[in-house]
C-alpha cells in the first residue's frame, strides 16, 4: 500500500454521516461562517445562560472575535449578526429586512435586549472587541462571550468556533481532522446520541459511511443510489413526511433566492462600499428577450424568405465585411478585423451563470440563502439544480409535468449532493478560514457535479468521478475577498463553479466510471493544501485580490 493510501485510511471510529437538512441550512447573507455561525453562537449562549437560571443577572456582555471573524467580520455582518443573536433571533427566522435598523438602534441608543427580554447596556464599538492580530488555537474563526453582573463579576465565559456553513462548535468540541461532532440545534439535549458523537459503536445512522470508498461499499451492498443511503440514513431521526416537507422547504428558499436575485432591481446597489451593481437582473432580462415570444436574435428563422449558410449549399463569401466591423488600419496598414458581438443561439449555461449570480447577489445584500454547504458558495447548488429543471428534466418541460417525480428529482439531487458534503466535512473542512475557497466553491461544486451526474442517470461510480474531477480542478483555490466584502471575486466565482460542476458530470457521463484518481484521495489533497495555503488567501484579506484591486 502507497503512502497515499495509508494516510486515508480512518484514524477514528468516527462516520461522516450528517443530517441533510443540518448540511442544507437557512441563514441569512453574507456568510455562514462569518454571520450565520455567529448569529447561532451568540443564541446559544443565551440558551446556556437561561439553563443556568442566570440571564436575568446579566448587565454587561463582552463578546472577543479573533482570527478570520476580526479580519473579516466587518465586511462579513459578523457585528450585526452577533446582535441580533444576542436578542434572541436566529438565522433561519431572523427578518432580513428589518436587521439593519435593529442593528443601528442598538448603537445609538446603546440599548440590547438579551432574549428579546432582558435590556442591558451595550455599547458595539466598545463591548464587540476585535482582535486581528490573536486567533484561538482551536479554529480561525474564534469567539469568547463573556456575561458579567452589575459589578463587574463574571457569571459565565465561553469561547465558540464558527467552523464553517453555520456549524459551531465549543471547547468541548476538539475540532480536529477526522472528527464529525456537528449537528444544528440550539440545546444539546435535543440532539440524538449517536449524531452528537457521531461513535459508530452507538450512532443511530442506518448506514454508516466514513469515506467515499466506504459509501461506494454500502452503495454496492445495499444495491442502493447515493441518494437511497442518505435518505435510509434521515429516516431514522424524521417521518417520511417531514423529510419531504423539509427537502421542500429547503428547495424553495433555494428557488426563491434566484428569482429575488434575478427580479432585483437593476440599478440596485450591493451594500458594503465597493458600489458593485446588482448584475443578474439585467443578465436574466437580456437571456429573456429571445423567449415566449419575444425578438428572435439568433438561430432559425420562422420567415422561410431568409435562409442563412448554414441551411444552404451555397459557400460562404470570404471576401466581403459580413459579420465584421469595419477595416482597422494602423499606420496605414490594415490589421486583422474584429468581429461583431453575438449572442449564442442556445444561451443554457448564461442561464445557470445568470441564476448562480442572482444567489449570490442576494446573499451579499444580506438576504435569505441556504448554506449550500456555505453562503460564500451558495449559489453554485442552486443553480445547477434549476438548470436540470429546466433544460433536462423532461416533467419540467412537459406540458401536464409530474410533480411527484419533480420533487424525486429534487430529493435525488440534494440528497446525493449532500452525501459529498459530509464527506468534505469529515475528511477536510467546508471553512475557508481553514481551506480558503477550495473549501467552500471548490466543495459546492464538487457536490454540485455529483448531483447532476446523478440526476442524469449515472451509476454511483460516474457520480463519485464527477465528484473528484471538480474538486481537482478546484485545488488550491484562494479566499481572497475585497475589502472583506462576500461579493469580488465570490459571486462570478460561483457562477464558474456552476459551470464547471455541469461539465464535470459530463465527462463523468461519458465514462465508464473507471478513474485513476479517488474521491477520497482528492479530499486528502484538499486537506493537505489547505493545511499548507498561507493563512493570507484563507478569508482574512491580507493576500490576493485583497490586497491587489482598489477599494475605490
Amino acid at each position: 500500500m502507497s503512502t497515499a493510501a495509508m494516510s486515508l485510511e480512518p484514524d477514528d471510529d468516527h462516520h461522516a454521516v450528517v443530517s441533510t437538512f443540518d448540511l442544507f441550512s437557512i441563514g441569512v447573507g453574507p456568510s455562514s461562517s462569518h454571520t450565520v455561525g455567529p448569529m447561532r453562537a451568540a443564541k446559544i449562549f443565551l440558551e446556556d445562560l437561561k439553563k443556568a437560571n442566570v440571564l436575568d443577572k446579566v448587565q454587561i456582555m463582552k463578546v472577543h472575535l479573533y482570527g478570520s471573524l476580526a479580519l473579516t467580520g466587518d465586511g462579513h455582518g459578523t457585528p450585526n449578526a452577533i446582535l441580533m443573536g444576542l436578542e434572541g433571533e436566529a438565522p433561519e427566522s431572523v427578518d432580513t429586512q428589518a436587521m439593519p435598523g435593529r442593528c443601528h438602534k442598538i448603537a445609538e441608543t446603546s440599548t440590547l435586549r438579551l432574549n428579546g427580554t432582558h435590556p442591558i447596556e451595550f455599547r458595539p464599538a466598545k463591548d464587540l472587541i476585535f482582535h486581528p492580530d490573536a486567533s484561538l488555537p482551536q479554529h480561525p474563526n474564534g469567539m469568547r462571550f463573556l456575561a458579567m453582573d452589575a459589578d463587574a463579576e463574571l457569571i459565565a465565559c465561553n469561547e465558540y468556533f464558527s467552523i464553517g456553513g453555520g456549524f459551531v462548535v465549543n471547547e468541548k468540541t476538539r475540532v480536529a481532522h477526522g472528527e464529525n461532532v456537528f449537528y444544528m440545534e440550539y440545546d444539546a439535549s435535543n440532539v440524538e446520541e449517536g449524531r452528537k458523537n457521531q461513535d459508530v459503536a452507538v450512532t443511530t445512522a442506518a448506514l454508516p459511511f466514513s469515506n467515499g470508498l466506504q459509501l461506494l461499499e454500502v452503495c454496492q451492498r445495499e444495491h442502493m443510489s447515493i441518494a437511497q443511503v442518505v435518505w435510509e440514513n434521515e429516516r431514522r431521526w424524521r417521518s417520511v413526511a417531514e423529510i419531504r416537507e423539509r427537502t421542500k422547504a429547503i428547495w424553495q428558499v433555494m428557488d426563491n433566492s434566484i428569482e429575488n436575485g434575478c427580479l432585483a432591481g437593476e440599478n440596485d446597489i450591493l451594500r458594503g462600499g465597493l458600489n458593485i451593481k446588482r448584475r443578474a437582473p439585467k443578465l436574466y432580462r437580456k437571456l429573456l428577450r429571445g423567449f415566449y415570444g419575444g425578438p428572435k436574435l439568433g438561430g432559425i428563422s420562422n420567415d422561410s424568405s431568409r435562409t442563412s449558410a448554414s441551411t444552404t449549399n451555397t459557400p460562404v463569401d470570404m471576401s466581403t465585411n459580413r459579420g465584421f466591423v469595419s477595416q482597422y488600419k494602423k499606420d496605414g496598414v490594415e490589421l486583422l478585423k474584429r468581429r461583431r458581438k453575438k449572442r449564442m443561439v442556445a444561451p443554457a449555461l448564461d442561464f445557470l451563470s445568470a441564476y448562480a449570480i442572482a444567489v449570490n447577489e442576494e446573499n451579499a445584500a444580506g438576504g435569505r440563502v441556504v448554506t449550500a454547504p456555505t453562503n460564500g458558495a451558495a449559489g453554485v447548488i442552486p443553480s445547477v439544480l434549476k438548470y436540470y429543471l429546466e433544460f433536462s428534466s423532461d416533467e419540467a418541460t412537459s406540458a401536464s409535468p409530474d410533480y411527484e417525480a419533480l420533487e424525486s428529482d429534487v430529493i435525488e439531487f440534494l440528497f446525493t449532493a449532500a452525501a459529498i458534503g459530509m464527506l468534505y466535512k469529515r475528511g477536510a473542512s467546508i471553512s475557508a478560514a481553514e481551506m480558503g475557497c477550495q473549501g467552500e466553491v471548490g466543495v459546492a461544486c464538487s457536490m454540485a457535479a455529483a448531483a447532476f451526474a446523478a440526476v442524469m442517470g449515472g451509476t454511483v461510480q460516474q457520480v463519485e468521478n464527477a465528484a473528484e474531477i471538480a474538486m481537482e480542478h478546484n485545488l488550491g483555490l484562494t479566499c481572497d475577498p475585497v475589502g472583506g466584502l462576500v461579493q469580488i471575486p465570490c459571486i462570478e466565482r460561483n457562477a464558474l463553479g456552476a459551470v464547471k460542476a455541469v461539465t464535470a458530470a459530463q465527462l463523468a457521463l461519458n465514462g465508464d466510471g473507471e478513474h485513476h484518481v479517488s474521491l477520497d484521495a482528492v479530499i486528502e489533497t484538499m486537506r493537505q493544501t489547505g493545511h499548507d495555503m498561507m493563512s493570507k488567501y484563507k478569508e482574512t484579506s491580507l493576500g490576493g485580490l485583497a490586497v491587489n484591486v482598489p477599494l475605490c
